[in-house]
């Protein structure tokens, strides 16, 4: 199953979507959960749920109440369902559903499996500034020291969890957001002796819709992973 939190996302989610369910899985089924997100997105969703009946799921929130909330409720969705693996990507195009072959071919031997744009193949979008390559690169390298991650992309979000890597988790003990969100995730399944691995992404920049990122996501990066080293000892 595949979660997919959204905010905003009317002018990708259709397209999103279509092309997921084109994608030759058997069984793949979509979660979207919307944060009453006021550009219409969950009507849209609504829409999508009826047009691929059982295969398109819906949850919707009261409020905008954060990606990391988002993935715990799309988690336990998936648990209470059933399924074997769960994919956590964003609505955005910035991860492309072409990936999520490899991603299920390589969970046959991991635990996790992360799509990273820091390992050999992997790359980022051309059109980054210099700064913002500056800005990823370097949270990550600070995420990795501080915590003793041994993987490359702490703060990339296009995941896939075996359902017992994701059992095995007190997903109430996780409360960061943003990209303070992933490099927990990680973390807690380091802790747990879980096996992760990554595979090569290219990571695109969205060209519609407005991007969430803002100064408190990274700040809250920042003194969150001193956080982790206290709270997982």
């Amino acid at each position: 199953m595949v979660v997919m939190p959204t905010y905003n996302e009317a002018e990708n989610l259709v397209q999103m979507v279509a092309e997921l369910m084109t994608l030759e899985l058997d069984g793949l089924e979509t979660l979207i959960i919307d944060d009453n997100s006021p550009d219409g997105t969950g009507q849209i969703a609504d829409d999508l749920a009826a047009q691929y009946a059982n295969r398109v799921h819906v949850v919707h929130r009261q409020g905008k109440m954060g990606l990391g909330t988002a993935y715990i409720t799309g988690f336990r969705y998936a648990l209470d369902a059933g399924v074997d693996y769960v994919i956590q990507m964003d609505a955005d195009f910035s991860h492309s559903p072409s990936h999520l072959p490899h991603l299920l071919e390589r969970i046959q031997e991991c635990d996790v499996v992360i799509g990273s744009r820091y390992v050999p193949e992997g790359r980022v979008d051309e059109k980054w500034s210099p700064w913002r390559r500056f800005l990823s690169w370097g949270g990550n390298f600070y995420a990795r020291v501080i915590t003793g991650l041994r993987i490359h992309d702490t703060t990339g979000g296009f995941r896939c969890f075996r359902r017992q890597a994701l059992l095995a988790l007190d997903l109430d003990r996780i409360r960061s957001e943003g990209y303070a969100f992933q490099i927990e995730v990680a973390y807690a399944c380091q802790r747990k002796g879980l096996r992760l691995c990554e595979i090569p992404i290219y990571f695109e920049d969205r060209s519609m819709g407005l991007s969430k990122m803002s100064s408190r996501i990274i700040l809250e990066a920042v003194w969150r992973v001193w956080q982790m080293r206290w709270r997982y000892r």
